[in-house]
């Protein structure tokens, strides 16, 4: 389970759960660690068209699944750690305007910006591929 801290083996952990979605065939379009401060938590906030007609609980199947199948590759990262989000969310949609990546995996630390009145404390950003 995430603590405050965002690790270098969570960071790690992380890319290599979005490198086995994308292996999946279900690559999220969004995928990030992002802090937040009301709750003092990090999640790893995934953006995902394709949920399936079983909704978002199919969603955190295919994540347990692929979780499940990286278990010797991943170590302290959890599904409780996971947040599936649609790719309109609020937080996506934010980070958007800032930054942008391709298909693959980034690194990029955001910590202490202010993107249109809003302060993102700090956020991990693996991908944020632009709307088709």
């Amino acid at each position: 389970m995430v603590d405050t801290q965002l690790t270098p083996d969570l960071i790690q952990e992380g890319g290599t759960l979005v490198e086995g979605l994308d292996e999946a065939g279900v690559s999220p379009s969004a995928a990030l660690w992002f802090y937040f401060p009301d709750v003092a938590a990090w999640r790893l906030v995934l953006g995902q068209v394709q949920v399936g007609p079983k909704g978002p609980r199919e969603a955190y199947r295919v994540v347990q699944k692929t979780l499940k199948k990286l278990r010797h590759r991943i170590s302290h990262l959890t599904l409780e750690d996971v947040v599936m989000a649609k790719p309109d969310a609020p937080v996506i949609q934010l980070l958007r305007q800032a930054v942008a990546t391709g298909p693959g995996i980034s690194g990029i630390r955001f910590t202490s910006n202010v993107i249109n009145g809003t302060l993102i404390e700090d956020a991990y950003i693996y991908r944020l591929k632009k709307p088709a």
